[in-house]
């Protein structure tokens, strides 16, 4: 059986996992074992924060659209209810961005949700 030279392999990923901690701190940039185990514990956070951030971003949303409707004499959950009973159906992000970028347009929604 032929004898099996992979130091070219070997030194490709260990040159990727040093790659990918570039930038931490401490023995974690350079020594191998703690990469190694710092690029793990990073993929586990960054998986889980991708699904963090859709849930910060609805709450930033719903923040911004009951601070919108609070000054209308309408609370938040009142608005959403109003909007489903007259089948109007619009997204809370593009509510969010309606209420801070064309707030002429979400009022008018809103007296015509009043009526």
């Amino acid at each position: 059986m032929p004898r099996v030279k992979r130091a070219v392999t070997h030194v490709k990923k260990r040159h990727k996992l040093r790659e990918k901690a570039k930038g931490y701190r401490w023995g974690r940039k350079n020594q191998i074992k703690k990469a190694k185990e710092a690029v793990v514990k990073a993929g586990v956070h960054a998986y889980s924060d991708r699904r963090k951030k859709k849930r910060t971003a609805r709450a930033l949303w719903q923040i911004r659209i009951n601070a919108f409707v609070r000054p209308l004499d309408l609370n938040y959950s009142r608005f959403l209810y109003l909007l489903k009973k007259n089948k109007i159906s619009l997204d809370r992000k593009v509510l969010a961005e309606l209420a801070i970028k064309q707030p002429a347009i979400l009022s008018s929604l809103i007296k015509q949700l009043k009526k």
